[in-house]
């Protein structure tokens, strides 16, 4: 794709030959030596230590770089690419991509400079233009990580030969390697992957298998298999999706050990912690209506067991406390309506995805008849026993009700259809969406 005149070209490539190139071949030629060897490396919690049958086979590969404004900072990651091109990965054909995701600095001119093939992605997102890039790969690996040379690309082919064992993907882990001073804030090390990590495994794994780095953003997979994945996301959590259809498709997922250094001085970074962290937890919890009806349905379930023993004997001292009584009813009913609100979440995600929680499927799947009949006869009965209790105080002069507990749990019945009612007529009205 080089259509662009040689003379903006041709001084573009002899500028970064002298001053930037050559002294990268010079550290890369230096340090090449020390490069991972895949045989040697020793992978903890891995499904290398399964006893899978896998198919050996050594894959085409095509490199995948998503790109904003990275003029500065590409030139390091396609010197190591070129690298392991003319001097690795000698034996299988190899081609880089950059995927372009509206560059308004000479990213591309870069890019093509060193042979790269340009991808314009007229999206927006990381997400975006990785699946662009992805989409129009010729290989049939596919590793990307980012253009900022925070991941090594030097360290991809350890992640390359894994693939080749029969595996359909294969993570570099940030938590297994080498992070670098500067590389990697506290928040996003010890809590924000960790915990996102553990959600991702609580809810999806399979097997023994637990990964350690949901995060990562240096991946290695077969692009027949990520075409089966269905991922879509166009923004930073097209990672964590990624990860979540690998694991809900039962695909063959291991992880190696893999460096992560710092941004290179004046580079801004594109990640904004709390929106992109926030979008990341969305998103797997998006694929996980099942979480939202045990939690939701555990916590409606205890609030009412504790409403109906109220009701029936009244507070009851446990050593210095007096439990049971109106006040513990009252968050009881607090609790119910909490757990019905979340409950509904899995409802309304159910309304749009397909969902194994045969209550979801039920109420989604009932005709306008049957759903007009159920809102009208459960909405009268809620409201119903809401104005028996307002009838019942309007006789006493609205004066203190006698029958605290009884009143509190019509209270909570009323209050509780009405939300269902509502909660079911929402998701009817996604699903038309």
């Amino acid at each position: 794709m080089l259509h662009y005149a040689h003379n903006v070209i041709d001084p573009l490539r002899r500028s970064f030959s002298q001053s930037t190139i050559e002294g990268l071949r010079a550290i890369i030629q230096s340090n090449i030596k020390a490069q991972f060897n895949p045989k040697n490396i020793i992978f903890r919690n891995s499904v290398a230590q399964n006893t899978i049958t896998r198919k050996p086979h050594k894959h085409s590969v095509s490199f995948v770089i998503p790109c904003l404004n990275e003029e500065k900072v590409l030139p390091y990651v396609l010197t190591k690419i070129k690298h392991l091109q003319d001097n690795v990965l000698t034996d299988r054909r190899v081609e880089i991509i950059v995927s372009d995701n509206g560059s308004t600095d000479r990213s591309v001119e870069v890019a093509e400079s060193f042979g790269a093939r340009v991808i314009h992605c007229p999206q927006r997102g990381y997400g975006a233009a990785l699946q662009c890039g992805i989409y129009g790969a010729e290989c049939e690996a596919v590793i990307f990580a980012d253009a900022d040379d925070t991941y090594d690309f030097l360290e991809a082919p350890t992640l390359l030969h894994k693939l080749d064992e029969g595996y359909e993907i294969v993570l570099g882990s940030r938590l297994q390697g080498t992070v670098h001073e500067g590389a990697m804030p506290f928040l996003h090390r010890y809590i924000g992957t960790p915990v996102l990590t553990w959600l991702i495994n609580t809810l999806y794994a399979k097997g023994d298998y637990r990964l350690t780095d949901c995060n990562s953003g240096f991946r290695c997979f077969r692009k027949d298999a990520f075409m089966r994945w269905g991922v879509k996301s166009p923004g930073m959590e097209f990672a964590s999706e990624m990860i979540v259809k690998v694991m809900k498709s039962g695909a063959d997922i291991t992880e190696v050990p893999a460096s992560l250094s710092p941004d290179k001085p004046g580079r801004h970074p594109h990640l904004r912690t709390w929106r992109d962290g926030m979008r990341h937890l969305l998103q797997i919890v998006l694929e996980s209506p099942e979480l939202f009806n045990t939690v939701g349905s555990t916590l409606w379930l205890a609030s009412w067991l504790v409403l109906l023993v109220g009701l029936a004997t009244g507070p009851v001292s446990v050593g210095i406390f007096s439990v049971l009584g109106i006040h513990t009813m009252m968050f009881a009913l607090l609790g119910s309506i909490f757990g019905l609100a979340f409950w509904a979440v899995g409802l309304f995600i159910s309304a749009k995805h397909p969902s194994s929680v045969r209550l979801y499927t039920t109420f989604n799947a009932w005709q306008e008849d049957r759903l007009f009949w159920f809102s009208f006869w459960f909405g009268a009965l809620s409201v119903a026993f809401l104005l028996a209790i307002v009838v019942r105080w309007g006789m006493g002069g609205f004066a203190n009700l006698a029958l605290e507990r009884e009143t509190l749990a019509v209270i909570a019945f009323g209050a509780n259809g009405i939300l269902l009612v509502a909660n079911v007529l929402t998701a009817h009205l996604i699903k038309r969406l």
